[in-house]
């Protein structure tokens, strides 16, 4: 249930996003690649653990640099970001202890990245469509 969830959120997300225009913007999906990484840190927050809340602030860390190059260089990085971040949940629990996090997130956080950074995809190459039919056209 957790992983048809979050496919279901992920889409929602997406095509509100689509529709008020919030996904024209570069910040949209660097903002989502953002907040999805901070929340195994609320968790280690949560669970009262140092040493995970350390460990998942430099993971963190990470996705926040990714982001923050996706918004400067390509959004394909954001792509990638997301997709990875789908994998981090898979496998975090095998290299990080952390009681905060709930068991149903790690399924319904993964779905929603990698249903996210399909959209992105999607979302890119319908950009990069159009601006050629335009560019064709003129």
């Amino acid at each position: 249930m957790a992983y048809f969830i979050g496919i279901a959120v992920a889409l929602g997300v997406a095509l509100f996003a689509m529709r008020v225009g919030l996904d024209r913007d570069r910040t949209f999906y660097s903002t989502v690649t953002i907040v999805v990484a901070s929340y195994y840190v609320l968790f280690a927050a949560m669970g009262g653990s140092g040493h995970a809340m350390v460990l998942e602030l430099i993971v963190m860390a990470g996705f926040v640099t990714a982001a923050v190059l996706g918004f400067k260089k390509s959004e394909w990085i954001l792509v990638a970001a997301l997709a990875g971040h789908g994998v981090f949940d898979a496998l975090r629990g095998n290299a990080i202890e952390n009681a905060g996090v709930p068991a149903w997130w790690p399924a319904f956080c993964g779905s929603y990245d990698v249903v996210a950074a399909a959209c992105l995809a999607w979302i890119i190459v319908r950009r990069s469509g159009a601006a050629a039919k335009r560019e064709h056209s003129a």
